[in-house]
């Protein structure tokens, strides 16, 4: 007796099978089983009761199946009943159709088709494909997301490719286990003497004079680890040439990687890196104070002089805040000071006085440079503590020049020009002649480039005070006759 084929059961053979055993075995065998006309009416409808996601579906019973069928699955299940209508020997068919129900979810159903004695009325037997749609369509997703990781895989490893190739610098990645090259870029390639490819997987202590591979790797990541940052010196071993490397250690894929950036002596790249350490150690340990603000004055840093001269305990305290705030004429000293370097430059000597935070008091000679550049616009303050000079310097009394007293000397006319932005006008016109007062004016006016309403504010006075006396001393139209109010 054949296992397959449409013989199993021979005649006479087939078991008798009740009818109210019937409906179990079709339920089970299959997931929905339909006992459908030849019109299309459903005359019963049965759902395996060990797939419930389908729900329940008593309600197509005496109902046309093409209500509960997808449009494009109509043509399948009327080619088929008109098969069955037309009589003859109809052969099992096999049809995939699209239901949806009342509430407008669909789900697919492979149908097989059975007579069962009777004309008119056909047995369905399906099967749900919704786990293989499923299943399809978490494949097609895996599919969707495996190719758009390669094409970005492509676009990193491209541009990965392009930083490498265009740089300047001369980079070299190594494996920090193996100390091998993983990859470097030409620029690389040309100072340690050979071409690319063959140094790829090459052991990088062997391309440098008396280094030992594992000293030589472990001191590389050890200077990488320094927050100071450092070079180690090398010699190359083809070239002979003399080199530092700049390492930085990173992880990728669980692996430790170097990225050595080697820079030959004597070159721009060098000297420009040894010029940058050398201005950030002035910078932190130099005597003079330095300032960097915006274009505002606002502090953006200061070093360790500038926090002494204004007794400041830490940076925080000073960040964000005007230099002006630290000038003994606040505002006006600052824009005498940014006026003249955004339109010239720079301010090589500026003297005035600068206020402590606990009411404390210098001279200081302030010189100020413009900054350039988008991200480091601004200006620069250099500060020094004059104080000392103060002591050597000839007081000025009343004897010191004017019309009853002895010429003036250079020495004495240089105390006095030094006094302007310190001290009131009245203090030092008591103190000197016309001469002296006629000095004070031309050096205010000098400072301000002209501009009679902050040189009035420096000298102390009313704008119409300063007007008088610059009629009175024939300065009323010095610098080209430019009256500025600001």
């Amino acid at each position: 007796m054949k296992t397959r084929g449409s013989d199993f059961w021979g005649e006479g053979v087939a078991p008798p099978i009740p009818p109210e055993h019937f409906n179990d075995i079709v339920t089970t065998a299959a997931d929905l089983a339909i006992v459908l006309e030849t019109s299309g009416r459903v005359r019963s409808v049965i759902v395996n009761p060990l797939n419930p996601s389908l729900g329940q579906l008593d309600h197509w019973q005496d109902r046309d199946i093409r209500e509960f069928t997808a449009e494009d699955s109509q043509a399948k299940i009327e080619a088929q009943l008109a098969a069955y209508r037309a009589g003859g020997e109809v052969k099992s068919a096999t049809i995939e159709v699209n239901h949806f129900d009342n509430a407008n979810w669909e789900f697919p159903i492979r149908y097989t088709l059975h007579r069962i004695g009777r004309e008119d009325v056909i047995l369905m037997l399906g099967r749900d494909l919704r786990p293989i749609a499923e299943l399809q369509h978490r494949l097609v997703k895996a599919q969707l997301a495996l190719e758009k990781d390669y094409e970005t895989h492509r676009d990193y490893e491209t541009r990965y490719r392009v930083v490498m190739d265009g740089a300047r610098e001369a980079l070299v990645i190594v494996h920090v286990g193996s100390g091998r090259i993983v990859d470097l870029n030409a620029a690389a390639a040309g100072i340690l003497g050979s071409e690319a490819d063959s140094l790829v997987g090459g052991a990088f202590t062997q391309e440098f004079e008396g280094r030992r591979r594992g000293e030589f790797i472990e001191n590389l990541a050890a200077m990488a680890g320094n927050q100071t940052g450092g070079a180690v010196k090398v010699e190359t071993r083809r070239g002979k040439q003399g080199a530092s490397i700049y390492p930085t250690l990173f992880r990728a894929a669980g692996d430790r990687m170097l990225l050595c950036r080697i820079e030959p002596e004597g070159s721009e790249e060098g000297i420009a890196a040894d010029i940058a350490g050398t201005l950030s150690l002035l910078y932190q340990d130099g005597p003079d104070a330095i300032v960097f603000t915006d274009t505002h004055g606002l502090i953006r840093s200061a070093n360790e002089a500038f926090l002494g001269l204004c007794d400041a305990g830490q940076l925080s305290e000073v960040k964000g805040r005007s230099l002006g705030d630290y000038l003994s004429r606040g505002s006006v000293d600052l824009k005498v000071l940014t006026d003249n370097a955004a339109r010239n430059g720079r301010m090589r000597v500026y003297s005035t006085r600068l206020d402590g935070a606990y009411g404390s008091q210098l001279s200081v000679e302030i010189s100020a440079t413009r900054l350039g550049g988008a991200n480091h616009g601004g200006f620069a303050f250099v500060i020094r503590d004059t104080s000392r000079m103060e002591v050597v310097r000839e007081p000025v009394g009343p004897g010191t020049g004017g019309a009853g007293g002895m010429p003036m000397t250079e020495d004495s006319m240089r105390n006095v020009m030094d006094l302007v932005g310190s001290s009131p006008l009245k203090d030092i016109v008591a103190a000197t002649t016309d001469v002296v007062e006629k000095m004070c004016i031309e050096t205010a006016v000098e400072l301000t480039d002209n501009n009679r309403v902050a040189a009035a504010e420096m000298l102390g006075l009313s704008r119409q005070s300063l007007y008088v006396k610059l009629r009175k001393f024939g300065l009323l139209h010095k610098g080209g006759g430019d009256d500025r109010q600001d």
